[in-house]
């Protein structure tokens, strides 16, 4: 089951900056983010590429289309696909569907699939105590006849604190995110806690993941980043 969210690689590291439109976003075609996914023992369960692809402004709004490609632990890759954001005013808005696990859609590549939801929203405007939007997806799956149900909430977004935290990549302040992922699929319910570390400029620098208890069930973790 855990195979089923990718819990924000939230749909998040699409936290970035550009001084036209958004705080954390840069949208510069060409910017490349590469975090490594870590299991809860802190070993490496494989790489995901980011890359910014396309950026186009009209009537105000930006729009950028980001590429994603996951690589396994053996470096091969395992799946690859895109989605857009866009920034209108002081607020950004992400495709629902990199809510969803990239591993998931992969296993689901050949069948029919129809993806609906609502997108995440980050003000640029971020402080301590501030609430969140909530965002959902939902998948239908049509497998050989029956008709699968998949769907995804992202619930009770809340900006917890100011932290400065350090990986390979270097050193940053961060706002902290918690949110909790609410997956239902068939009869099957569970609840997934989540912290996200976002950084003015660069976005996503960590990301944890928790079981119904509070143990890590996994992190994401900036590597490197091109501009």
């Amino acid at each position: 089951m855990k195979n089923l969210i990718i819990l924000l690689t939230l749909s998040c590291f699409t936290y970035m900056a550009s001084a036209q439109c958004s705080r954390y976003y840069p949208l510069e075609k060409g910017t490349t983010f590469t975090y490594d996914n870590l299991n809860k023992k802190g070993k490496s369960d494989g790489i995901t590429h980011y890359k910014v692809s396309d950026v186009s402004t009209a009537g105000g709004i930006t729009t950028a289309t980001m590429e994603v490609k996951l690589t396994d632990a053996k470096g091969k890759e395992s799946f690859s696909s895109d989605y857009s954001f866009t920034c209108d005013g002081d607020v950004v808005r992400i495709d629902y569907q990199s809510l969803m696990n990239t591993k998931m859609l992969e296993q689901f590549k050949d069948m029919e699939m129809e993806i609906t939801g609502t997108d995440v929203e980050l003000p640029n405007n971020l402080n301590v105590g501030q609430d969140l939007a909530d965002a959902n997806v939902a998948v239908s799956i049509n497998m050989s006849g029956m008709n699968m149900k998949m769907n995804v909430d992202t619930v009770n977004r809340k900006v917890e604190k100011k932290e400065t935290i350090t990986t390979s990549a270097g050193t940053f302040d961060c706002y902290v995110i918690y949110s909790e992922i609410k997956s239902k699929m068939m009869m099957t319910n569970q609840t997934f806690p989540s912290r996200l570390w976002l950084a003015e400029g660069v976005g996503l620098v960590k990301q944890e993941t928790y079981n119904k208890n509070g143990k890590l069930m996994g992190s994401t973790v900036l590597t490197s980043l091109e501009m």
